[in-house]
């Protein structure tokens, strides 16, 4: 028989035990379900989170845009971080917030810079100035298209678009930047007052959330925190354009469509008809593609528009503009040289014929040019009669067509020379330093309205506008009588 002291102590002992059981088993219960909650969390904050996190820089993290700081560029100083450029103030909180939690939120996230600003060595020093260098894994700063920065930061990091986020203060349009992204896949946030707000970066993140269970292609979320999705382009649609510029040495050009803004479309030679040229100003139908190497847009399946109608009636011509009186002082003869500082005519041969066209202006030389006519002899009358245009043909249209002799470069003395001023109908301190010889111009049969540009372009006229003997496919014979050049002042020779 047990003593019933020693039953008590031995009770009490046991009642410990248990006691200690049941408080250290849950206790190691408890800890394990910790662990693996904190393990779910772990891997669910990764994958809420984008794995390549991208910034514009001009007027996204800082202000003003580096090109419009035209005084430091005009006495070749670089920008001072703080002072000349600031970044935003939210822009600041979310720098400091990336980098105190750099090991813990945002463990094992990349950040980048894309920026297309041509000030290419202001925009690295103020990384630098900044202490912005060491936030960014990546850089990538040219000009050009943002697409071609996206494609190299997908190759440099590994990182498929559809796990980037993008803020750039650029949406649309020519100089857009948010949609051509977007239609990468990249998640893609505009803020048009660059991140002058925390939320904006906070909001993106959680829409990030939501946006990649299912990772529609372009998805822009807006400043107003609404979210857009493009449509993508239809491949097979087709555009209608103007040649706007050809490289013949390396065979490609670009392509102007749509309003204003909207960004001219490159084209390669290869994706021409076979056998077919073009030349700038030829009007084209064409469908868009993309290239997947580079994410680049180029066009595609191009025709050349008209092709299959009946062109007999219709020729393209090169034209170019002038305003009154000079036009109509070429026009008839008596301006038998061009002036340009630019190299307008350079490009193309002696014998080249072209459209004059009449712009809508005069040109307000402060009837300087009547000074250096009357210097040739000319009466009021005859300068007048010079200085108009015939019934029919005014300002709109193409009223001449013309044959370009020689360019060449001249000194101020040599467009000093009298000659050479009744030539240009100019004084010399007013002409340009190329010269163009006219070696022979007529009116055309009728006026034709043409919409005027800079520089040279082409347009479609009518045939039977053209004079006989102006044409390479007529007999230099023509019954129309090409003007002489033979009027007062006419200046002939190229060299002296």
């Amino acid at each position: 028989m047990i003593p019933y002291s020693t039953m008590g102590l031995t009770l009490l002992m046991s009642l410990l035990l248990c006691r200690s059981l049941a408080f250290t088993a849950p206790t190691k219960r408890f800890a394990s379900t910790r662990s693996a909650t904190a393990a779910v969390y772990s891997s669910s904050r990764l994958h809420s989170l984008p794995s390549l996190v991208v910034f514009d820089l001009d007027n996204t993290l800082w202000t003003p845009e580096l090109y419009q700081l035209r005084k430091l560029a005009r006495s070749n100083q670089y920008p001072v971080a703080h002072k000349d450029v600031k970044l935003f103030p939210a822009a600041k909180t979310i720098i400091q917030q990336i980098k105190n939690d750099r090991e813990g939120r945002f463990a094992g996230i990349k950040f980048a810079v894309a920026s297309r600003t041509k000030s290419v060595d202001w925009a690295h020093d103020l990384l630098d100035q900044f202490e912005l260098r060491e936030l960014f894994d990546y850089v990538e700063i040219f000009s050009g298209d943002k697409k071609q920065h996206f494609s190299n930061l997908k190759s440099a990091s590994g990182v498929d678009y559809s796990e980037m986020i993008f803020f750039d203060d650029a949406r649309d349009g020519r100089y857009g930047n948010c949609e051509p992204v977007s239609q990468l896949g990249v998640l893609s946030v505009h803020c048009p007052n660059g991140l002058y707000e925390e939320a904006i970066w906070t909001n993106a993140l959680e829409h990030f959330k939501d946006w990649s269970s299912h990772k529609t292609p372009g998805t822009i979320i807006e400043w107003d925190n609404s979210v857009t999705t493009i449509k993508a382009a239809d491949p097979n649609e087709r555009h209608e354009g103007e040649v706007k510029y050809v490289n013949r040495e390396k065979r490609f050009g670009f392509i102007q469509h749509g309003g204003r803004s909207t960004k001219d479309v490159f084209f390669h030679f290869s994706a021409l008809p076979y056998g077919k040229d073009v030349d700038e100003g030829d009007e084209l139908s064409f469908t868009i593609s993309t290239d997947p190497r580079n994410g680049k847009d180029a066009a595609a399946n191009i025709e050349i528009s008209g092709e299959d109608a009946d062109e007999s009636n219709y020729v393209n011509m090169r034209v170019f503009s002038m305003n009154l009186p000079f036009a109509a002082l070429l026009s008839n003869g008596y301006k038998t040289l061009e002036t340009r500082n630019g190299t307008m005519f350079t490009p193309y041969p002696e014998g080249t014929k072209m459209l004059l066209h009449v712009g809508q202006r005069t040109y307000p030389d402060g009837n300087r040019h009547i000074d250096v006519m009357k210097s040739g002899d000319l009466n009021d009358d005859e300068i007048q009669a010079l200085k108009s245009l015939p019934p029919g043909f005014t300002k709109g249209m193409a009223v001449a067509i013309v044959e370009l002799g020689k360019t060449y470069e001249t000194t101020l003395e040599q467009r000093c020379e009298p000659d050479f001023q009744r030539a240009v109908a100019a004084f010399g301190q007013d002409s340009g330093m190329r010269a163009t010889e006219i070696k022979r111009v007529e009116y055309l049969k009728r006026g034709v309205k043409v919409s005027g540009q800079g520089g040279v372009f082409k347009a479609k006229v009518d045939r039977d506008a053209i004079p006989g003997g102006w044409l390479n496919d007529e007999d230099d014979s023509g019954d129309s009588q090409t003007s002489t050049n033979k009027k007062k002042g006419v200046y002939y020779s190229a060299t002296f």
